[in-house]
């Protein structure tokens, strides 16, 4: 359900090894400069300097025989800088293209060899290069599998994968919930590789039936664990990269009730996992043996309501990697165990912590862990919750957070640091200037370039009107709400103006943020602004927005109660506010959670919101899938009212004569199934509640594909909205 909110950037540092996605900043190995693709040649650019110099060329990346080189869609160095590894050919699993064709570039020898040579064509996924460059490893068809460079001798690992027991990646809640993708593990040694296999045997297939592609309908069956039902159980082996037989660890628990969203190398002999309990509000730090397969507990993290995993505060932007300090004897940790998110520097053994960032405030994301110098990079922003900005702090504690991002620039930053903490590549926008991007010299945090200064352009910038304007309300229940506002164009205070909200409510996302591309619709054709609509967003409780943890958790078993009484509150507090804000003309929208807050404010909250448009939207929390729903909301068996309790089905029964829906949803979403649709619909058609309905056939939760698909929805979108919501002042 968060996909449709939350971009996931992954970007991987260009000598790790793996060439799955290149996004953000390729840091060359020493740090002091930078990798791109440009006109099918990777090319350097040395810092401070920016003096350019092809690596690879063209004719390097053109198979034998071919008149053309390869597409890149990205690449990766190996560790001593002398074989890059190729990923093209690439091919959509899910959410991203991670299955395709990998090449490996012998810089040496000047030779370029596919991968992987008589599998199914584009079917390798999460390739890497052992740490001595001499193998690579991936998986094929749920199978994982290693490849000699010099000879190409291949040699599978595992022969047991099929469609639904998975070797070296993963089943659809893993990746759509905890953002676990790759699957399997080099040893430091190059000797071994861990990984995971997940058995969805036991998970019943939801079936999506196409009726368009053929003359007989047929089923799409995806493995999907509703809410409620048990996970699929895991294992987590080590296999020789040479073959035989895999060694299966001890991990304590039923793998069938519990998870192990993050598994990792501590040395070349033992492996350090995270596994959460089905609630996931219990934490525990493992390692194991790899000769043994004995695993130890040493670390235990708890929270009342759920604790978070690393794809969502992770400073390398995806769920892998362990973060050990002082030669493996010390390790990074975050909690909010203190009531706010913060890094705890923690003994090996676990006996003993330390806070190296307290203070009330929340980390937002990690940026770097300089062990080098005694520093650690993240971002933060202590005084408003919609805006971010870079901070340091010594990796010891020794003094509290500084911040390093200009006070000039009000907004929100972007770094990518480089390995050696000597330069970053920055951007900053707010929902009124447009993204700005610098090179920097760091800890200074100064431009390289003159022309290139943000703060000089900030500074020169003409004066203009803000288009978005941001706000505080304080609701009835005293609860003290972030949103944002964009005004009509030629607005005149004696008027009254329609106001529609865009929501989303739930804890993946926050809508309300000072960065550029706030206050636009883009599922609007034309400009609202100029067309007459007030366009706006409030922040509820429960959101991820960085206030603590009291703020985040609150919403704790009650999705579709607390964040929805907040929005609807924080609505009439603005009302109360605003003069010009014509409560008979009050729409509101919203995709997915967004989807599922729309119905709920429409249903509870008839007197506030006359039209809504809810697409794709969670219409009964039963039928979602359990490790999003089972994090937020606990377990169905144990508290079943509460999902009952926040599922717009429950109140669909109060849709007023006088108010206005339309609903959206693709009948090939396997994220929010359709289900959710006739669901509403039936409810609907129970309490004769008259509505406008709008099933996509075969479109995922997106809604994109098929020609055609995006421009009718988006004109469906305004021509509903101007009819029962109609724009303009009076």
């Amino acid at each position: 359900m968060k996909h449709i909110i939350l971009v996931c950037l992954l970007y991987f540092f260009s000598l790790s090894g793996w060439a799955q996605f290149n996004r953000g900043v390729q840091w060359t190995k020493d740090g002091d400069g930078y990798l791109r693709l440009e006109n099918k040649e990777i090319v350097q650019y040395s810092l401070p300097d920016g003096q350019k110099k092809v690596v690879v060329t063209a004719a390097q990346l053109t198979p034998a025989g071919q008149a053309s080189s390869l597409n890149v869609r990205s690449y990766s160095f190996s560790e001593d800088g002398r074989k890059v590894l190729i990923y093209t050919n690439t091919q959509r699993v899910w959410r991203y293209d991670t299955r395709g064709e990998y090449w490996v570039l012998d810089l040496d020898k000047n030779t370029l060899t596919q991968l992987g040579k008589g599998r199914p064509a584009s079917s390798l996924m999460f390739a890497k290069l052992s740490p001595d460059n001499k193998k690579a490893a991936y998986v094929s068809e749920r199978n994982v599998y290693s490849e000699d460079l010099a000879s190409g001798k291949i040699t599978p690992l595992t022969k047991d994968g099929t469609t639904r027991l998975i070797n070296g990646t993963f089943d659809w809640v893993y990746e759509e919930e905890f953002d676990c993708r790759d699957g399997f593990r080099w040893s430091p040694d190059s000797k071994n590789i861990a990984y995971w296999q997940i058995d969805a045997t036991k998970i019943r297939n939801f079936l999506m039936i196409n009726n368009t592609d053929s003359t007989y309908a047929f089923n799409v069956p995806v493995e999907y664990p509703k809410v409620g039902e048990r996970p699929s159980p895991y294992k987590i082996g080590v296999v020789s990269a040479n073959g035989g037989e895999t060694k299966w660890m001890n991990t304590p628990g039923d793998p069938g009730n519990t998870y192990i969203p993050r598994m990792e190398w501590g040395n070349a002999n033992e492996l350090i996992m995270q596994q959460l309990n089905r609630k996931q509000n219990e934490s525990k730090i493992l390692s194991a043996d790899i000769k043994t397969g004995r695993t130890t507990e040493f670390y235990t993290d708890k929270d009342d309501a759920w604790v978070e995993t690393k794809s969502s505060y992770s400073w390398s932007e995806t769920p892998e990697g362990w973060d050990f300090l002082s030669s493996g004897k010390e390790f990074l940790w975050m909690s909010e165990k203190d009531g706010w998110r913060h890094l705890y520097r923690v003994a090996r053994d676990g006996k003993s912590e330390k806070c190296i960032t307290s203070g009330e405030y929340d980390i937002i994301s990690v940026v770097l862990v300089d062990e080098k110098n005694n520093q650690l990079y993240f971002m933060a922003s202590p005084d408003n919750a919609t805006q971010s900005y870079l901070y340091s702090v010594p990796l010891n504690g020794s003094r509290k957070a500084e911040r390093l991002s200009p006070a000039a620039q009000q907004g929100s930053h972007r770094y990518d640091i480089s390995p050696n903490a000597l330069w970053a590549s920055h951007s900053f926008s707010n929902a009124n200037t447009p993204p700005m991007n610098e090179w920097l010299k760091l800890p200074e945090h100064k431009a390289i370039k003159e022309a290139d200064d943000i703060s000089k352009k900030l500074a020169v910038q003409s004066a203009s009107a803000k288009k978005v304007e941001f706000f505080k309300v304080k609701t009835e229940d005293g609860i003290e709400l972030d949103g944002w506002m964009v005004k009509p164009t030629n607005f005149d205070p004696t008027k009254k103006y329609p106001i529609v909200f865009t929501v989303y409510g739930e804890p993946a996302s926050a809508t309300v943020k000072d960065s550029w591309g706030t206050g636009r619709n883009g599922l609007y054709v034309g400009d609202m602004a100029k067309d007459g609509y007030i366009y706006a967003s409030v922040d509820n409780r429960g959101t991820p927005s960085p206030r603590g943890r009291a703020w985040r958790k609150s919403i704790y078993r009650k999705i579709g109660i607390v964040n929805i009484r907040d929005m609807a509150m924080g609505a009439k507090a603005l009302f109360e506010q605003n003069s010009f804000i014509d409560t008979s003309r009050v729409a509101v929208h919203g995709w997915s959670g967004g989807g599922s807050s729309t119905l709920n404010l429409l249903f509870q909250y008839p007197s506030l919101f006359k039209t809504g448009i809810a697409v794709a939207a969670v219409a009964d929390q039963l039928s979602y899938d359990n490790i999003y729903q089972e994090r937020y909301m606990g377990i169905p068996q144990e508290n079943r009212e509460d999902f009952v309790a926040g599922s717009p089905i429950t109140h669909a029964k109060k849709l007023q004569s006088n108010q206005n829906l339309l609903y959206i949803h693709g009948t090939g979403d396997d994220n929010v199934h359709y289900q959710n649709a006739e669901k509403l619909v039936n409810e609907l058609i129970k309490y004769n509640k008259q509505f406008q309905f709008m099933p996509y056939p075969n479109r995922s939760h997106g809604i994109y594909e098929g020609e055609g698909t995006s421009k009718h929805l988006n004109t469906m979108f305004t021509k509903y909205l101007k009819e029962h919501c109609p724009p303009g002042g009076k």
